[in-house]
């Protein structure tokens, strides 16, 4: 399995807080389901196996290969799109948008998450729904007297992988959240480097007001609650 993947995996794929919420937004939807940022099927996957018509869109075409495979190897159908979300090809007709975990906050900035918006805004069915999740980045600085993380960790074949938590620490416009990956290979061998990703601030308000701009009018907000290893978000929904 390629190590692009199972980082991913390590990192994201034991995140489940948000599954009940999108299970409850898919079940109002009549009709197909886009999710964006979708990785190796965290969501798409769960979502498919409820019986929902599903298209994963990923810009990493190594995690959609593997995101087929589950699905195959499933017996689940989902159609896996390799394009970037702030891209402006036509990629279909859809009664529901998802962008889970901070997919808005990855995307670099107010011009880029404009990007997202129109093409979503332009591929939802009118009165299609969208709905993305942020993070409150203060939550994820932690406090003076926080216990010390607790790795994530998984394994490939006799390979061992795992990803440390190091820092947050404010940048201009966001944050940069800090690990240190490490890889024990079957002889025992460690291999170890850091990887960050930046992290755009952004609040329900200014994503609502960013939305409403492309025609994504603002209906609700829904909380989903921090867990031991993963930050809260909160999730604002939007209809065309």
């Amino acid at each position: 399995m390629n190590d692009s993947v199972i980082w991913h995996d390590v990192e994201n794929g034991g995140y489940d807080a948000d599954l009940v919420l999108w299970r409850e937004l898919a079940a109002q939807a009549d009709g197909p389901i886009l999710d964006l940022g979708a990785g190796t099927g965290r969501v798409a996957l769960d979502l498919a196996a409820a019986g929902h018509d599903i298209t994963a869109l990923d810009s990493d075409g190594l995690l959609l290969d593997e995101l087929d495979r589950r699905a195959q190897e499933s017996g689940l159908d989902v159609v896996c799109l390799n394009a970037d979300a702030r891209g402006p090809a036509p990629i279909g007709r859809f009664a529901l948008v998802l962008a889970p975990m901070q997919f808005m906050q990855i995307m670099g900035g107010v011009a880029a998450r404009a990007d997202v918006l129109a093409a979503a805004a332009a591929c939802l069915d009118p009165g299609g729904t969208f709905a993305a999740a942020i993070a409150d980045l203060d939550e994820a600085v932690a406090a003076e007297d926080a216990p010390p993380p607790v790795p994530d960790v998984g394994q490939s074949d006799d390979w061992i992988y795992s990803s440390l938590p190091l820092d947050v620490r404010p940048e201009p416009g966001g944050v940069a959240v800090e690990w240190l990956r490490q890889i024990v290979s079957p002889a025992g061998t460690l291999t170890e480097e850091r990887h960050t990703q930046m992290l755009d601030s952004l609040t329900p308000d200014q994503l609502e007001r960013e939305a409403a701009a492309h025609g994504l009018h603002p209906v609700a907000r829904r909380e989903v609650s921090q867990t031991e290893a993963y930050i809260g978000s909160m999730v604002v929904i939007c209809r065309r």
